[in-house]
């Protein structure tokens, strides 16, 4: 079923005020906790008026977040390092692979509805998905962004993209996680999100026929950007924020 987000009004987010987002991608992979204490730090001056809001894009190395919904019973084998997180959502898995982009702009400032800013990040990814003629969809009981497949079933799905979120004084940071050439193994040690429904998996770009560079995926992320949150700066990539 298509989830009611599809007609929420995004056009407030589109063009925020007090100038552009600063865009910047890490080459090497970033530790968790580092990638944490640097949002916490960026979300905070932003809030405070000293800082622009910022999309980074990262790679983490080889680990597993716990949300606040989280229940340890999805956690079925700890291969990889676990995080507690105060992002929205249960379990997933972050690796090689995979482009994480953490989001923090001024819902405040923007529009204060967190409905339809995540609304506005499943379109954000939708978008940058059809760049790749891959046709992700929105589901009412499944946040995330999710590819149907056939080959595999009736009513078989796929989930490419994962969201979560927080908000501290209306700033947003956390944010989404598409798999572009992950090793898709690693998700079965958790119950991705919480689905343990046997219809509903795990995929990603490779996986579908659709080879990608993160690079390429990264331009395709810009560009989709803008047309639902605004103007975007680059800056040259580092690995701190």
């Amino acid at each position: 079923m298509v989830n009611d987000r599809q007609s929420l009004d995004l056009t407030s987010f589109a063009h925020p005020p007090g100038g552009a987002v600063e865009w910047r991608i890490s080459d090497a992979p970033v530790p968790y906790p580092d990638a944490v204490a640097a949002m916490e730090q960026r979300v905070a001056a932003i809030a405070a008026g000293e800082a622009a809001e910022l999309v980074w894009l990262l790679e983490h190395p080889p680990l597993y977040t716990s949300g606040t919904s989280g229940k340890s019973a999805d956690l079925l084998e700890p291969r990889f390092p676990v995080f507690q997180t105060g992002r929205g959502g249960q379990f997933t898995y972050h690796g090689p692979g995979q482009r994480v982009a953490y989001v923090m702009l001024d819902l405040k400032r923007r529009r204060p509805d967190v409905r339809a800013y995540v609304a506005g990040l499943e379109e954000w990814i939708i978008r940058t998905l059809s760049s790749f003629n891959v046709r992700g969809e929105r589901r009412e009981d499944r946040v995330g962004v999710w590819v149907r497949r056939p080959d595999k079933g009736p009513d078989f799905e796929d989930k490419i993209a994962a969201i979560g979120v927080r908000l501290k004084r209306w700033v947003s940071f956390h944010g989404i996680a598409i798999n572009v050439e992950p090793d898709l193994s690693h998700f079965s040690a958790i119950v991705p999100c919480g689905v343990a429904d046997p219809r509903f998996g795990v995929t990603s770009l490779v996986d579908l026929g659709h080879p990608a560079a993160l690079t390429d995926v990264d331009l395709a992320l810009r560009q989709a950007f803008e047309d639902v949150f605004g103007a975007s700066n680059a800056a040259l990539p580092e690995t701190v924020v």
